[in-house]
């Protein structure tokens, strides 16, 4: 009777409708409509000597990404290789389709997922227009996309599924069914959505079902430039579809859960067996095996340091495809901005103080210009007195929020032989931000001052010992605690509620905002800090590829493949973004004989 208890399946619940958005290369996709003649030949994006991502063309010749340049060109000597070091491009366009989603959504449950992943949570929409349908004319329907205004949606035919279906519901006609009526209409706007966002000039892989991680799964069985439904109205044709899977596909186990549970089910270390074949153990011969049950996994993994409460009953659950984690309804605004560069040059890393002083202007000038990507909205002026400033150039954009904490990390450089941690030697230090990087003054002189009077004296507080010789192997600047200005909603959408306080002056007069300039942090706030980054951030790792833990805490990102942190290639040396490595370890095992 215990052992039914244990092994017992998760409570599965189906009263969502999520879909998942994945842009197809989407990298590439914005090099190639930057410049179309790139369309038709094999395109790859560098960052230093690895090749970050490449587009189908590519693909089809043999290469891919996170190889090391050097390798790929051997594959294919005509590969045109553009440089992503700057993801300045890349964030613009995210940021304006995650807005084109968005405003489609009534809820707001929009949530990104690095820059070329959205979840939409499209529940309340598909429940209002199951209650609009006509049975009796389901070939004519009609999809409204507002409450307010019966003629803005779409036609089409609510008796078939749009684009491709996995599961067959038994070979049942299931119109009668209402999950299978709900996934019908999702279906027929996830149409609509990819087809706006083709307008936009971009394809995209989607993903219809009833939970964060069935989406995204059932999303990636056909693409690119296609839509997949999940029909879950049966238990086992659930299963079927998980268990096809391996460990390391499902969303929301990581890395190093993963490389448990194959080390527990093979009886030997995993990894090997995981690099070659992509994963080493299907989530069915793991979840069908006998002892298998929750609280044979909380033993498990439970031990660990650090380890989640009731991480054996959450990954239960992933194995089956149960997964209830919300779609978050993200803020428009960061709660941090971070760039970072690794030194892992075979001379050692910085060590004079030209060399310190250099990066870290370069570091701040790219920091500044994200700062005003994400933080930053055109001036628009609503009266001829707002827009007297405008003529001799100033305020030409408005802050939709401002940090308020600056924070210097640096750690030495280490090699892969050395066998120690990535983040041994890690110290941070972090001030109140100087109020000048708001001024509307040239960039330059903005980011010398923020490295003369600010970076710089946080660097030698941090490395007081040598005054050259330091032997840097990252620095890493950021920005965080974001007071939001005055917004409409809170979300952040950016618009100055200062005309409302105009119109009601007598009326409100005692709570008019006066303070324009982020509070100072008191000296209890600044000093010497080893906490890790919980919010997100644009990261350059050691290996010079950037990415993005998107509006992710750390225990999220590293579970749906975002994480953050550096490890080196046993087998090259080359620093990966900790995501990156088990496909640049597959990358290795296919070279060999």
């Amino acid at each position: 009777m215990e052992h039914a208890v244990k092994k017992r399946s998760p409570r599965r619940k189906q009263d969502r409708i999520i879909l998942h958005f994945d842009y197809d290369c989407f990298y590439a996709q914005v090099v190639e409509n930057a410049q179309p003649a790139l369309k038709s030949l094999p395109l790859g994006i560098k960052q230093k000597s690895i090749l970050a991502t490449c587009n189908y063309e590519a693909r089809k010749r043999g290469v891919r990404k996170l190889q090391l340049i050097s390798d790929a060109k051997k594959l294919c000597p005509d590969l045109v290789l553009a440089d992503g070091e700057d993801l300045s491009a890349f964030r613009d366009v995210s940021k304006k389709l995650y807005g084109l989603l968005r405003s489609y959504s009534w809820n707001k449950k929009v949530e990104r997922l690095g820059l070329d992943e959205v979840f939409l949570d499209v529940t309340d929409m598909v429940d209002f227009n199951v209650g609009l349908l006509n049975r009796n004319a389901l070939p004519n329907s009609f999809f409204c996309l507002s409450r307010d205004d019966p003629e803005k949606g779409f036609s089409f035919d609510a008796t078939a599924i749009a684009g491709c279906v996995t599961g067959s519901g038994h070979g049942e006609d299931n119109h009668e069914n209402l999950l299978f009526v709900k996934l019908v209409l999702a279906s027929h706007l996830a149409k609509y959505l990819r087809l706006k966002i083709e307008e936009e000039g971009y394809t995209s892989a989607c993903g219809i079902s009833t939970n964060k991680v069935l989406s995204k799964l059932v999303g990636s069985v056909n693409k690119p430039k296609n839509q997949t439904t999940l029909i879950s109205i049966h238990e086992d044709e659930i299963l079927n579809f998980m268990d096809s899977h391996g460990l390391r596909q499902v969303p929301g186990i990581g890395g190093r859960i993963t490389h448990t549970l194959e080390s527990y089910f093979l009886g030997r270390d995993a990894d090997t067996d995981t690099f070659v074949n992509g994963s080493a153990v299907k989530v069915g011969a793991f979840r069908t095996r006998k002892e298998v049950s929750p609280h044979m996994l909380e033993k498990l993994l439970g031990s660990r340091p650090g380890s989640e409460k009731g991480i054996g009953e959450k990954v239960w659950g992933l194995l089956h495809g149960v997964d209830d984690t919300e779609v978050k309804a993200a803020s428009n605004i960061p709660t941090q901005i971070s760039i970072e560069d690794t030194y892992p040059g075979f001379n050692g890393g910085l060590n004079t103080p030209t060399e310190i002083e250099r990066e870290l202007v370069k570091l701040a000038a790219s920091l500044l210009r994200r700062m005003h990507v994400d933080l930053t909205e055109p001036h628009e002026p609503e009266t001829v007195k707002d827009a007297a400033p405008l003529i001799d150039g100033s305020r030409r954009w408005k802050w939709l929020a401002h940090p308020k904490t600056l924070r210097l990390s640096t750690r030495p450089r280490t090699s892969p032989s050395d066998g120690i941690p990535y983040n041994w030697g890690r110290a941070s230090r972090s001030q109140p931000l100087p109020t000048f990087v708001f001024q509307d003054v040239d960039d330059e002189i903005i980011v010398q001052r923020l490295v003369k009077e600010a970076l710089l004296p946080m660097f030698y507080q941090l490395n007081p010992d040598k005054t050259e010789g330091w032997n840097i192997g990252m620095i890493n600047i950021c920005v965080a605690n974001m007071t939001l200005t005055a917004t409409e909603d809170a979300a952040g959408s950016g618009r100055d509620i200062s005309q409302m306080f105009k119109r009601q002056d007598e009326v409100l007069r005692e709570f008019r905002v006066y303070e324009t300039q982020p509070k100072v942090y008191q000296s209890s706030d600044m000093g010497e800090e080893r906490n890790e980054s919980t919010g997100p951030s644009l990261t350059v790792a050691d290996d010079g590829m950037v990415f993005e833990d998107d509006y992710a805490s750390e225990s999220e990102s590293e579970a749906w493949g975002d994480q953050d942190g550096s490890q080196a290639c046993p087998k090259c040396g080359h620093y990966l973004p900790v995501f990156a490595m088990s496909a640049h370890q597959r990358y290795h095992a296919l070279e060999e004989p």
